[in-house]
């Protein structure tokens, strides 16, 4: 998977940490270039974050499922309910985040299914518990 990911990407998984939030509204796809002074690699992880904003809201899915080889969870309610689902980009000091939120119950369980997906298979030890979002206060 890291091997796809990497290329699917476009920015190296040994050079960048993912992190996976969710949040009672929704959630975060956050990436960070682990080295500060890494301007290639924060840009390439911006490049690539800035694109999935864009394909999510159009309800396009191929990047993941090229990632992890399968159809994440959550996926299919994603792509239905597309209009309810609001995606927003971040640039952040070393990276991006891509904001996703939504007042449906039915794409909120879909989005933290999607999460907890990328949270087991990226190994980010990250939560699964849905939390507040700290950058919203």
């Amino acid at each position: 998977m890291m091997k796809r990911g990497d290329q699917e990407m476009g920015f190296s998984h040994e050079k960048t940490t993912h992190h996976f939030r969710l949040f009672k509204d929704g959630g975060a796809i956050e990436v960070s270039a682990n080295d500060p002074k890494d301007t290639a690699s924060r840009d390439e992880i911006r490049q690539h974050l800035s694109h999935i904003t864009q394909m999510f809201a159009a309800g396009n899915f191929d990047v993941p499922m090229l990632i992890h080889g399968t159809t994440p969870p959550g996926v299919p309610t994603m792509k239905d309910l597309r209009e309810q689902i609001r995606y927003g980009f971040q640039e952040t000091n070393s990276g991006a985040r891509v904001r996703i939120n939504t007042s449906n119950r039915q794409a909120l369980n879909a989005i933290h299914a999607f999460l907890q997906f990328q949270i087991a298979e990226h190994e980010t030890g990250d939560t699964t518990e849905v939390t507040d979002d700290a950058q919203k206060k």
